[in-house]
C-alpha cells in the first residue's frame, strides 16, 4: 500500500494494519516522526516493524526517531541492497514477535487453566480442612472426675495429625493422639482412616476396646497399638507412618495406662507446678510387621493435669536454628500454670509464636489437656 501523506497512510492503517512501514521522515502536513507516533497509538495486537527514510544522521535526530516508535532508518539516497537487508532483518523480527506472540498466548492460556486448577484445588483444600477439623467434634468436655481440652492446628490446609477421646468402661476415659508421617493431603486421608478405628460413636469398631456383657471397656493400649500396626500393613497401602499415645483414664483414682508409639512423652504438671515427662519412647506404628510395643502408668492427682502433645511443639523453631525441645517446654508451661482449658492452647500457640517469629509453623500442632478433678469433688 502507499499513501501520499501522513494522514492518509493513518487512514489505510485504520483499515489494515500492515506489517512493515516505510515512511519519509519530511512529508507534507504530518511529519513521518508525528505519523509514526500516531500508527503507534494505534490498537493493534500484532506488531508492525517501522523504518524511517531520512538525510538525517545526527544522534540527537536518531533519538527522537527512536523514542517516536521507529525500529529502524535509512538514509538517503537509498542505497537497494541496503533496503533489502533492512526488510529482511525487519521480517526476521516480526517472525520472532509472531512466535513469541503465540508463545505468550500459550502461556497465558496455561496459567489461566493452571489459576482455575489452583482455584478448584483450593476450594476442596478449604472444605478438606472443615471436613477434618469436624473429626474433633468437641473441643472441650466436661467428666465426672475433670475436663478436657484438645487442639488441632494443621501447618497447611490439612495435616497428618489427630486427636480425640472416646467412652471406655464405667468411670474411665479413652484419649489418643496420633501424628502421621507429612502433613499434606495423603496424611490428612490417613488420619480419616484412622479415626473410624478409634470412633466415639461406633464402639463396636473402636480397636481399643472390647465387648462385655454390660458394654465395652478399654484394651490394654499396647495391645490396641500392635493391633492397629498389623491393620496398617495389611490393610493399608501407604508410606506413611505415625506415632502415637493410646491412653485410659480412671476418672474416680486418676490411675493412667498410656501406651506410647514413638510419639512424644506426655506431661504431668503437678497441682504445685512440679512437671514430669516421662514414658516409654516405643516404635512408631505401620513401619515393620511383628513389633511388640509397651505401655506404663501414671498418676494423677486431684489438681494434676496431663497434657498430650505433638512433636509440632516440641520442634517448635526456636532461637538460632534450634528447636523448642523438651527442656524449653519445661521452661515455658510454668507460666502458663493457671490457664485452663482451651485458653490453655491458645497461649500455647501465643507463647510459641513470640519463640519462633512465625505466625504459621512447619509442623502440625495438636494436643490434649485432661485436667484431673477427682470424681465427685468440686471443681
Amino acid at each position: 500500500m502507499e499513501a501520499e501523506s501522513g494522514e492518509a497512510a493513518l487512514e489505510l492503517c485504520e483499515q489494515r494494519l500492515p506489517e512493515l512501514i516505510l515512511s519519509d521522515w519530511m512529508m507534507p502536513g504530518m511529519s513521518g516522526i508525528e505519523f509514526c507516533k500516531a500508527f503507534r497509538g494505534l490498537s493493534a495486537d500484532s506488531y508492525s516493524y517501522f523504518i524511517l527514510l531520512t538525510s538525517k544522521s545526527e544522534k540527537n535526530d536518531v533519538a527522537e526517531g527512536l523514542d517516536a516508535g521507529a525500529d529502524d532508518f535509512l538514509t538517503k539516497p537509498v542505497d537497494g541492497h541496503e533496503l533489502r537487508a533492512r526488510l529482511t532483518a525487519g521480517q526476521r523480527i516480526l517472525e520472532m514477535q509472531r512466535e513469541l506472540t503465540l508463545k505468550n498466548q500459550v502461556i497465558t492460556e496455561t496459567l489461566d487453566e493452571l489459576q482455575r486448577l489452583y482455584d478448584s484445588l483450593d476450594s476442596d483444600l478449604i472444605e478438606a480442612k472443615q471436613l477434618q477439623q469436624s473429626l474433633v467434634r468437641e473441643r472441650a468436655k466436661a467428666f465426672d472426675g475433670g475436663d478436657l481440652a484438645l487442639m488441632l492446628r494443621s501447618s497447611g490446609h490439612v495435616g497428618g495429625d489427630l486427636v480425640g477421646f472416646f467412652p471406655a468402661a464405667e468411670g474411665h476415659l479413652g484419649l489418643f493422639s496420633i501424628d502421621v508421617s507429612g502433613h499434606g493431603i495423603s496424611s490428612a486421608l490417613m488420619t480419616a482412616r484412622l479415626a473410624g478405628y478409634l470412633s466415639a460413636t461406633a464402639l463396636d469398631q473402636n480397636i481399643a476396646l472390647e465387648k462385655t456383657e454390660t458394654g465395652y471397656r478399654s484394651r490394654p493400649p499396647a495391645e490396641a497399638i500392635r493391633t492397629l500396626n498389623e491393620m496398617v500393613l495389611d490393610e493399608m497401602e501407604t508410606e506413611h507412618y505415625f506415632t502415637m499415645i493410646l491412653a485410659d483414664i480412671d476418672l474416680a483414682t486418676g490411675r493412667v495406662v498410656i501406651g506410647q508409639a514413638g510419639h512424644p512423652h506426655p506431661v504431668i504438671q503437678r497441682a504445685d507446678g512440679t512437671l514430669e515427662q516421662d514414658g516409654t519412647g516405643g516404635f512408631p506404628v505401620g513401619l515393620m510387621a511383628g513389633v511388640t510395643f509397651s505401655q506404663f502408668e501414671m498418676q494423677l492427682s486431684p489438681g494434676d493435669r496431663l497434657l498430650i502433645l505433638s512433636d509440632g511443639v516440641t520442634e517448635c523453631p526456636a532461637s538460632e536454628g534450634e528447636f523448642l525441645g523438651e527442656d524449653g517446654l519445661e521452661q515455658l508451661l510454668p507460666d502458663l500454670e493457671q490457664v485452663t482449658g482451651e485458653a490453655f492452647f491458645e497461649a500455647l500457640i501465643h507463647r510459641m509464636t513470640e519463640i519462633s517469629g512465625l505466625t504459621e509453623f512447619p509442623d502440625d500442632v495438636s494436643g490434649l489437656l485432661f485436667e484431673f478433678t477427682g470424681t465427685n469433688q468440686e471443681k
